[in-house]
């Protein structure tokens, strides 16, 4: 559904964050910059306006990486492939956790927009359309690429950072699995729209035009659909019977009563918090739980209650 290290190559790591490029990268950037007409005085400035718009889009990653980190998850890897980057982040699974951690990257994006204006103004007062055109060109787009890339990622169609957003605000009234079915949904009808869009406007258009486009829907699309399912085993969890003297050091959810749990020496299932931490099986003896909630790892003795 979304671009992994497989194919790509190490570029650098900044504060414990490993960054990769897809190599598919480098045959879109070529074709772009080969096909976009621009009015610069040399092909150098489209280079260089392709490496700005990932330069953007890596800040807006970084901003959801560092912004997880902030509020206790983890986030040590960001992908760049041609429809953009994808910071893998776990966030706590509080609503306000996801919340921040999905907001702050495109508050990078709200950040850059007076940063390129003032240099704009600048550029301006300065004469630069006429001493420096090309520059004053390059900040433009810079500007109006920076602008587009922050209406995109807020509208609310999931999994575009405006459809987490609103599954983030319904997590609060709905719940965490029907907050993800709402906004898979509203994704859906919102992918259904951009496919409505492109179909109607194909008139004396050429077809590689919607190549790209196509493939944005369709990556949303399939990750609705992945959000969809997710959404719906999350809501059979909800409906197990849970050990209510046990609960989750990081999410605060009781665990299911069952055998959800496998020994990591005989493979077989048993349910962990009834059995005191020892495979009923083989014997072998475990000291951590996941949730699966959350999916974090915690120490057996921090899930049970204080009082008990």
């Amino acid at each position: 559904m979304t671009p992994t290290r497989q194919g790509s190559f190490h570029i650098f790591r900044f504060k414990g964050i490993d960054v990769y490029l897809h190599w598919s990268w480098f045959l879109v950037a070529v074709y772009q910059i080969s096909m976009r007409g621009t009015s610069y005085s040399s092909p150098a400035w489209k280079v260089l306006e392709y490496l700005g718009l990932f330069l953007i889009v890596l800040m807006h990653e970084f901003g959801h990486a560092l912004a997880c980190r902030q509020v206790g998850g983890t986030a040590d890897q960001i992908v760049l492939w041609p429809l953009g980057g994808v910071a893998y982040v776990n966030a706590p699974q509080r609503p306000g956790a996801t919340l921040w951690s999905i907001a702050a990257g495109p508050l990078v994006n709200v950040a850059l927009m007076p940063i390129f204006l003032g240099l704009i103004v600048i550029g301006h007062t300065y004469g630069w359309k006429q001493s420096h055109h090309d520059l004053y060109l390059f900040l433009g787009m810079m500007a109006f690429i920076n602008k587009w890339l922050l209406i995109f990622n807020i509208m609310p169609v999931y999994p575009l950072d405006g459809g987490q957003i609103l599954r983030s605000l319904l997590w609060y009234p709905l719940g965490r699995a029907n907050s993800l079915l709402v906004a898979t949904i509203v994704g859906f009808l919102g992918g259904a729209g951009f496919i409505w869009l492109l179909l109607s406007d194909t008139e004396g258009s050429n077809p590689t035009d919607f190549i790209w486009p196509l493939a944005l829907v369709g990556f949303l699309l399939m990750n609705c659909w992945a959000g969809f399912k997710q959404a719906r085993a999350l809501q059979k969890i909800a409906k197990l019977p849970r050990h209510a003297d046990f609960s989750c050091p990081s999410c605060k959810a009781s665990p299911p009563a069952g055998q959800y749990w496998g020994c990591g020496q005989c493979g077989k299932p048993f349910d962990i918090f009834t059995a005191g931490g020892t495979c009923p099986h083989c014997g072998a003896a475990h000291d951590m739980a996941t949730c699966v909630d959350c999916g974090s790892r915690n120490a057996l003795a921090a899930w049970k209650h204080p009082e008990l």
